[in-house]
């Protein structure tokens, strides 16, 4: 999917209808601060399996963006290099501002970013930013629109 079919198709997303999560999903600890909010580490309720969870306040101004990762999660989270998506979800809270619940796999072994701190202003051994590399362009080739 080209990102102008993406985008025609962020109308097809309304955001206030979304399920709530409750009973459903559950928080269990923060692992991350993201862009728009908070990254917990959460389990499914009945089969108490692992997700990541996307936390954040939905405005406005930053509804046409949301809208377009949901997207581009679902169209792309097929990929082994990117975190498969499992839903999106509306955790209604009465007299206060909704929160959008972004629900994806958990990957429990960090990102890139945490595999750098790790090595304390110490470089990357070489084959390992091959790796990386190798592997985000195996990412960008499934895009019919370049990632740079």
């Amino acid at each position: 999917m080209s990102r102008e079919n993406t985008t025609r198709s962020l109308d097809t997303i309304d955001l206030a209808a979304l399920r709530d999560p409750a009973g459903i999903f559950e928080l269990v600890e923060v692992v991350g601060n993201g862009t728009y909010g908070q990254v917990y580490k959460g389990r499914h309720v009945k089969t108490g399996q692992l997700a990541a969870i996307k936390v954040m306040e939905v405005t406005e101004e930053e509804e046409e963006e949301i809208k377009l990762e949901i997207n581009m999660l679902k169209s792309y989270s097929h990929h082994r290099n990117i975190a498969t998506y499992y839903g999106a979800f509306i955790k209604k809270n009465p007299g206060t501002d909704h929160q959008l619940w972004l629900v994806m796999e958990y990957c429990g072994a960090g990102s890139v970013t945490d595999l750098v701190k790790k090595t304390k202003g110490n470089c990357l051994k070489e084959d390992w930013i091959s790796y990386i590399c190798r592997e985000v362009l195996r990412v960008c080739a499934c895009f019919t629109v370049p990632c740079w």
